[in-house]
C-alpha cells in the first residue's frame, strides 16, 4: 500500500467516524430544537466570540514561534502567523492531503536546515504546552461545579494541577532541555490562550442566552477540547459534540443547548481557518528576524 492510498483510507475513516458521530448525536435529541438555539444567537456577542477567538490564536502562534527561535529558527512573527493559519486550513478543510503540523514542518526544515527531530519535538511541545493548561483549567473548573459525579473527586482534581505542571517540566528537561529556557513563557502564552478562548466561550453563552452552569458548560468545553485532539474525526467534529452531549447528560444541562454551543464553536473555528485559504493559493515566503 503506497503512502497515498494510506492517507485516503485514513481520511475516509475519519469522515466515516464523523457521520457516524453526528448521526448517533441526532438520535439522541432533537435537531430542530439545536437550530432553534443557534437561530436565536445575538450576532453582537457573536461577533466578540469571533474576535476573542482570533485573538487566542494570535497567542497561540506568538507561542510557537517562541519554540522555534529556542531551536535558532528566527522566524518574523508575520511569517509565522501566515504559517500558522495556513496550518489550521490544512487541519480542517484539507485532511487527506498533508497535516497542518507536517506542512510546518516541511517547510521550515527545508528552509533552515535545523534537523527534523528538533522541528518535530517543539511543534510537539507546542501541543503538549496547550493540552497542560487545557488540563489545569478543567481541573479548576472540575473543583466548582456542583456534580456528586465531580465532588467526590475534588482532592484529586486540586493535586493534579501541581503534579502535571512539575512532571511537564521534568520531562522537559529531560528530553527537550534546548528549550527549558522558553517554559515559563510557553506557559504564560498558553494560559493565555487558553484564557481567551474561555472568554470567546462566555461570549457564546452570553450570544445563546444562557446565564446559569457557565462553569460547568466551559469544564464541558475544556474536556471537549482533549477530546477532539484525538485524530480520529475530521477537525473534531463529531467528537467534541458527543462529549458535549454526554457532559449534558452526567452534569444536568440541556443536552440541545450544549450541542448548539459546540455547533457555534465549530463555525467561529471554520470561519478563521478557511482565511488559510489565502496562503494556500500563495505560499507565504518565510522571512527571518534573529532580533525578536
Amino acid at each position: 500500500m503506497t503512502e497515498k492510498q494510506r492517507k485516503s483510507i485514513l481520511t475516509a475513516l475519519k469522515i466515516v467516524i464523523s457521520v457516524v458521530l453526528i448521526y448517533f448525536i441526532f438520535t439522541k435529541i432533537n435537531f430542530g430544537d439545536v437550530i432553534a438555539v443557534v437561530k436565536k444567537v445575538h450576532i453582537g456577542y457573536l461577533i466578540l466570540a469571533l474576535f476573542l477567538f482570533i485573538i487566542s490564536k494570535t497567542f497561540n502562534a506568538l507561542r510557537l514561534n517562541l519554540y522555534f527561535h529556542s531551536i535558532n529558527i528566527p522566524l518574523t512573527h508575520v511569517s509565522n502567523f501566515k504559517l500558522y493559519i495556513l496550518g489550521m486550513f490544512y487541519n480542517l478543510f484539507l485532511p487527506g492531503g498533508i497535516g497542518g503540523d507536517a506542512y510546518k514542518g516541511y517547510v521550515i526544515q527545508k528552509k533552515y536546515k535545523t534537523g527534523t527531530r528538533k522541528i518535530v519535538s517543539v511543534l510537539l511541545l507546542d501541543r503538549l504546552s496547550g493540552m497542560l493548561l487545557i488540563g489545569i483549567f478543567a481541573c479548576i473548573f472540575a473543583v466548582f461545579v456542583k456534580a456528586p459525579v465531580l465532588q467526590q473527586f475534588t482532592w484529586l482534581f486540586v493535586l493534579a494541577i501541581p503534579l502535571a505542571i512539575v512532571s511537564f517540566w521534568l520531562v522537559v528537561k529531560k528530553y527537550f532541555s534546548y528549550t527549558l529556557g522558553v517554559f515559563w513563557t510557553s506557559f504564560f502564552y498558553s494560559f493565555l490562550v487558553q484564557g481567551i478562548q474561555l472568554l470567546a466561550i462566555l461570549a457564546i453563552l452570553q450570544a445563546i442566552g444562557i446565564a446559569l452552569n457557565t462553569v460547568a458548560y466551559l469544564f464541558i468545553f475544556m474536556v471537549s477540547s482533549v477530546v477532539s485532539v484525538i485524530p480520529l474525526t475530521i477537525g473534531g467534529i463529531g467528537s467534541r459534540e458527543v462529549t458535549f452531549l454526554y457532559g449534558s447528560h452526567w452534569l444536568g444541562l440541556q443536552a440541545d443547548t450544549a450541542i448548539g454551543i459546540s455547533f457555534v464553536f465549530f463555525i467561529i473555528n471554520a470561519l478563521v481557518s478557511l482565511a488559510g485559504i489565502i496562503y494556500h493559493l500563495k505560499k507565504p515566503e518565510l522571512h527571518t528576524n534573529p532580533t525578536i
